[in-house]
Parts: C-alpha cells; structure tokens; sequence
C-alpha cells in the first residue's frame, strides 16, 4: 500500500504530462510551434522537427497545428520534411537526431548554423572575429547565406569595400551585447544594438513567427560558449526616420501627405508607438473620383476616418503573415490582411506594391488602392456594389438622390436585390411615396433600437419596430445584415419591401373583398370596435372561401350564435403583433379566446395551426392581418382522434352534471329498462344530448311536468352499448 501511494504522484503526472505543469512559465508562440513541429516529428526518432517546405523555394517553417493540416503557406502548397531541431545533430547508425549539438565559440556556431557568409565577412574585419571567439556574452542575428547573396550588388559593393567601417558597423549592428534567447523577444521591443547603440525592432506574433527588423527568425537559439546565434532570412539595416519622416521624403506620397497635414495625423505618426501604415500612392488616389475625393479632403472628420482606416494597431511585417488575419484599424473597422505567394493582399486583393519599409515607430507598406470606410462614405457610396444596389438605383430613379448623397442624418432601409428577382416596379407618384417611406428621418443602429419604438420617415409614416428572438423588423420588413454606417445616414439592409400600415384592422378587412363574411360576422359578434381602437393584434383573417367551405348546417348554427361566434372569431386573434420575419420554427401565439395558436415559418411559408397562410404581412395600425382559406377551431371544439375519449366541450357538460350517476344500458334497451349489471334502470322519457363530430345538438323529447331525466351519450368503446348519465327525479310540480 505504501508503495502504492508514492507512485500515485508519479503516474498522475505520466498520464497529465506537460499540461500538468501549469506552474511553470508561460511558453512563447515560437516555443510552442516548435515544440508541435517536434511532436509531428518525434515518429523519426529524438530531436526531430518535421518543417514545412513551400513548393519551389527554399522557404521553410515550423508548423502550427492549422498549417500541418491545410499544408499551404500563401495559399501555395508545401511538402513536408523532417530534421534536426535546433541545437541537436546526428549520429551515424542512430534513429534521429540524439546529440546536443557542441558548444563552441560565436565564431564556430555561425557555421554550424548555416551562416558560412557571416562568418567569411567576419574574417574581412580586423577586430569582429576576436571578439566573437574572445570572452563575454553576446547575441548575434545572424542572415543566412541566402540573404547575404540576395543583397544587391551595389548594397554589397558599398560593404565591402569598406570592411573595417561599412561591413564592420553592418555586422556589428546584428549583434547585442547580451545574451538574449527567444524567450525573451517580445512583441513590439527594442533591443539596442552593438552599432552606435541603435535599436533592433523585435516582432513575436501569435503564430509563432519572430521578425527582427521585418527579417523572419529561421532558427533560433543556438547556444554558444559566449552567446547565442539566431539565424535569420535578411540583412538588416539601421533605421532613423519615422513613418511621418519616410511620407515627407517619398516623392509617390505627395497626396498622402497633403491629406496627413490636413487631417491634423501628423503627431500620431511621429510620436512612439508600433503602427502599420497601409500608405496609398498617388496613383491609388488619382482612381477614386475627383468629386468623391474633394468631398472627402474637404470635410475633415471624413479626411481623419479615412486615413485612420490605413493605420494598423500593431506593426505587421509581410514574413509574419501566412495565411489570412483580421486586423483592428484605428478608425475601428477590421481588414482581413494576408498572402498569396509573395504578394500581400489586403481583403482578398492584391494591392501592395512595395512592403516592409521599416520606421522607428512601425512599418510600412505601399498601396496602389484607396480602403474608404464606410463611416466616409455617403448612403449612396454605401450602397454601390453591393448587395441592396437595386433598390438604391430606383430611389435614384425617383429623383431621391439628393437625400442620400447630401449632409442628413438618415436611415436608409434598403431591401435586397433579390426581392427584386422578377422585376423591378415602374416609379410613380406612389411609389415614390413608398420610396419615401424607406427613408427614416434620423441617423439610426439597429443595436439601440427596441420594440414598439417608432419612427418617423420622410413619407410622413410612422413604423413600428419590433424585436422577435432571433430578428429585428420595421412593420414587416426585418434587418438581413450588419448596419453599414456611413458619414450621414445609415444602410438598413432590408429583406423585403417595406409596408406601411394604411388604417386599422378593420380597415384593412373592409378594404379587401376576400374578407365581406368576415366583417359581417365581427360585426354581428360585436368585435368592431376591439379591431378598430389601439393594440397589438396579430389577425388570421378567414377568407369568404374558408366560410363557404363549412357544412351548410354548421354555418348557419355559427352565424345564428353570437356567443360562439365571437369565442370562435377571437380565437382567430393573437394579442401581439408577430409578423413572418418574427417566426421561427414553432410559435404559440396566446389567442384573445384564450387558447394559444400554434405558427410555424418553414420555407417561407407561414402555417397556423398546421394549416397554411394564404397572404402574410397585411399591415395594419394596431396589428397585422394574414389572410388563411381555413376557419380555425379551438380545441374544445375540435374533432377527437381516439373514440374513446370524450371532446372538451362534453367533459364540461359533464362537470356541470357532477351530481348525474352513471350507468349502462345495452344499445336496443328501452329508456326505462334495467341496466342489469347495476340493478338500476334508465327511466324515461329523456333529453338526451347527442355528440355528433365533435360538436353537441339537441334533439328535445317531450317530458311530463313530474320527470325530468337528463342524458348524456358518447361512444364507448364497445360500439355495441351506450353510456347515459342519468339524474335523480326531480320533486313533481304541482
């Protein structure tokens, strides 16, 4: 048993493994991308990484979880490799990589890590080569072969012709005098080089990826006796001016520049911080039209949100993306930004021309497209290309386009173009009067609206919203996207043609032909004036077809029955207003009868109670009206599936009759024979009631002034007897 206990602790930690350690110290996203390429790697023995290889080029990276399994970098394909991690080698006749790798001196390990070319320059300086062999502690970022040989000649000309100066200062600027592992490389610091004290910008992003100077960390963390060697993908080069600095001084910025100065942004980028500038040329701004383009530099909080849309948050260099990111700008609006092969795209498109010009306070990348945000843009910019152009072209059409081109605060509701699909409607006064009514009078978003609030539009109308689970709508038309807000109105993506209400309820049915047997009855049932004064009504508004498909007989016993008419005709009334948009799958609406109707959307066919809605969305001022070719029955008065089980309405005779006794009198029995089983008979005559289909009639018997006997039958279910309820005899009358 004791030895039971002590291995307890041992195996729980086995069976937990490195999630165990939460104590420990956080890893770095680079420590855990290499530790998953490890870990895909370990099937070929200790100490191996598998790395993916982009098609065609030397590029290799260690691999997130995601990336192993889309096998692509920019959209390109990779292969997968496998070899040693960092800082481990091989042994003849031995699985994978088990040796540490020797230390050695600066000097030794450059070679060890592929970085033959820095060591050679190092051999041209008089006094780097003792230094990387002698005592002391350094970092060295060291560019691989590859980057030495694709400097250009005349870089590299200018270095080596210089050694003991140029090439010196160049080598010494990759160099910190401090041993610095990758641990510690933390997003958006500055180390301080060995060059005049000059600061090396370090970039460590969630993917794993570590860049110095916008030059990506190929493999890291080389012990040496004297420091540690990080092998890089460039030469980097000491950097002094500002991004505010590099705009003055690029002669394919002069309208950027212009626009910077106009817009007061020139403090923001020249004072501290990390910033990326998606800084647009001359050229992206000759593409946009002139009048849009002076509406914009004219008004400076457009200007501001404008070029604010072009400021990153953060400094991304190209090599740290790999595949699509969303990025914050500083106006708030969010750009997908990411690759495709060598080229970056800023949502989906290819506009970068030039990248990575490293600032003091940041990055730059030149763009050849002009990113307007919709907080700049007017209602009819809003509106160009997307998915409501249609709509927005009719309102042109109809001579509106002042309203949505001009300094108001509107809210625009535009339906999409696919209510559109067979056919747009020919502009006349009214509609153009419909047109209008799409037009609220206010700068809105959806978010602070709530239900019942109305609103004012410039037909003179005022809708209602109304907010449902899982939709938000304005009269019968519901919001189908995000809010587009613009300079001075707000886009409402709309997913029909709005319909303002006309009148009330009763207004409505009065007006429409299909509903004359319907107004009779409201009116002979006394339901006028509920349907004509304020509320919240939902109406399932029966046709004069679903009144002529009753039975003749049921009919007439319907309209001749005030009282249950005007039970049957309320429960044709819900008492909130729910329009298509608002139904989901299942609703069950409280009837003013009481009973709830059960309203279900599937399709885009609307069914109540199963049955379906002949027309949807009849808007009214104190509810809305859906035509259905079916009179609806309340569930007392419905047909009952299983004969044995008695309708409502008769279970509510029954306990009106709780004083009758029941007994049993075979089918063919006189009334006032025994019932045998009970030794009790059934004296007659009777008043019986008879169920028939669900609803009760009666078929009255003469009944002598000293009896009076009340029956009550229903089917049993033996079909071969009759079930009778019947009372006490009553005291004689004199």
């Amino acid at each position: 048993m004791a030895l039971l206990v002590r291995l307890l602790p041992l195996a729980l930690a086995l069976a937990l493994g490195p999630a165990a350690s939460l104590a420990g110290p956080a890893r770095s996203p680079y420590q855990l991308v290499l530790q998953h390429s490890r870990l895909r790697g370990r099937q070929h023995g200790p100490n191996v990484c598998a790395v993916q290889k982009l098609i065609g080029t030397n590029k290799k990276y260690f691999t997130n979880c995601k990336q192993w399994y889309q096998r692509k970098i920019c959209g390109k394909s990779t292969v997968i490799s496998y070899e040693c991690c960092p800082g481990y080698e091989k042994v003849p006749g031995e699985k994978g990589c088990p040796a540490a790798l020797p230390l050695s001196n600066l000097y030794e390990t450059l070679g060890v890590v592929g970085s033959t070319t820095t060591q050679l320059y190092t051999d041209r300086t008089e006094k780097l080569r003792p230094e990387m062999e002698g005592p002391g502690s350094f970092t060295i970022f060291a560019p691989s072969n590859e980057a030495w040989a694709s400097l250009p000649a005349e870089v590299l000309d200018s270095l080596v012709s210089n050694v003991n100066i140029e090439l010196l200062n160049a080598l010494r600027y990759h160099m910190v005098n401090r041993r610095v592992l990758t641990d510690e490389l933390k997003h958006g610091m500055a180390l301080t080089s060995m060059y005049q004290n000059s600061d090396i910008q370090i970039h460590h992003y969630p993917n794993g990826i570590v860049t110095v100077n916008c030059a990506r960390l190929l493999k890291a963390d080389h012990h040496a006796t004297n420091g540690v060697v990080h092998l890089i993908d460039k030469v980097i080069s000491t950097v002094t001016n500002n991004i505010q600095q590099i705009i003055e001084i690029e002669d394919t910025f002069e309208t950027l520049r212009a626009a910077v100065a106009a817009s007061g942004l020139n403090t923001l980028l020249e004072g501290d911080g990390q910033f990326t500038l998606l800084a647009p040329t001359n050229e992206a701004f000759e593409k946009i039209p002139a009048e849009t383009l002076n509406r914009i530099l004219g008004d400076p909080e457009a200007l501001r949100d404008l070029l604010k849309n072009h400021i990153l948050k953060s400094a991304m260099c190209a090599e740290a993306i790999v595949a699509g990111m969303s990025m914050e700008t500083l106006e708030g609006t969010t750009l997908e930004v990411g690759c495709s092969g060598d080229m970056l795209t800023i949502n989906g498109k290819p506009i970068i021309s030039n990248k990575d010009v490293l600032a003091t306070n940041g990055v730059i990348h030149f763009i050849d497209e002009l990113l307007i945000p919709d907080s700049a843009k007017t209602l009819f910019e809003l509106a160009a290309d997307s998915d409501v152009s249609t709509a927005v072209d009719l309102f042109r059409q109809a001579g509106l386009g002042t309203h949505l081109s001009g300094s108001e605060r509107l809210t625009l509701l535009a339906p999409l173009n696919s209510v559109f699909k067979d056919g747009t409607p020919r502009i006349d006064a009214q509609m153009k009067n419909l047109l209008l009514n799409h037009i609220i009078k206010d700068q809105l978003a959806s978010k602070y609206l709530y239900h019942g609030q109305t609103l004012d539009t410039l037909g003179g109308k005022k809708l209602r919203v109304f907010v449902y689970r899982n939709s938000l709508c304005i009269e019968n038309s519901c919001i189908a996207a995000h809010d587009k807000r613009g300079r001075y109105g707000t886009l409402f993506t709309m997913d029909r043609v709005l319909t303002p209400p006309v009148g009330t309820v009763m207004d409505v049915l009065k007006g429409d032909n299909r509903f004359s047997m319907l107004v009779a009855a409201i009116q002979s049932a006394g339901l006028t004036e509920t349907l004509n004064r304020e509320g919240v009504y939902t109406v399932f508004a029966p046709t004069d077809e679903a009144f002529q498909a009753l039975p003749p007989g049921e009919l007439n016993k319907l309209l001749g029955n005030a009282k249950e008419l005007a039970n049957i005709l309320k429960y044709h009334v819900g008492d909130e207003i729910l329009v298509s948009g608002g139904i989901g799958a299942l609703v069950r609406l409280k009837s003013l009868q009481g009973d709830k109707l059960e309203v279900s959307s599937k399709n885009n066919v609307v069914n109540v109670n199963k049955e379906p809605v002949a027309e949807a969305d009849i808007m009214a001022t104190n509810g809305v009206v859906y035509a259905i070719n079916t009179v609806l029955q309340p569930p007392a008065n419905r047909p009952q599936e299983r004969g044995d089980e008695l309708a409502d309405s008769a279970l509510e005779i029954f306990k009106q009759a709780s004083a009758f006794s029941r007994v049993r009198c075979p089918l063919g029995s006189p009334l006032g024979s025994s019932a045998g089983a009970h030794g009790r008979g059934c004296p007659g005559p009777c008043l019986p009631w008879l169920l028939s289909q669900g609803s009760l009639e009666t078929s009255p018997t003469p009944i002598g002034a000293s009896l009076a006997l009340a029956c009550m039958e229903f089917r049993g279910k033996n079909p071969g007897s009759l079930y009778f309820l019947c009372g006490p005899k009553p005291r004689p009358s004199k």
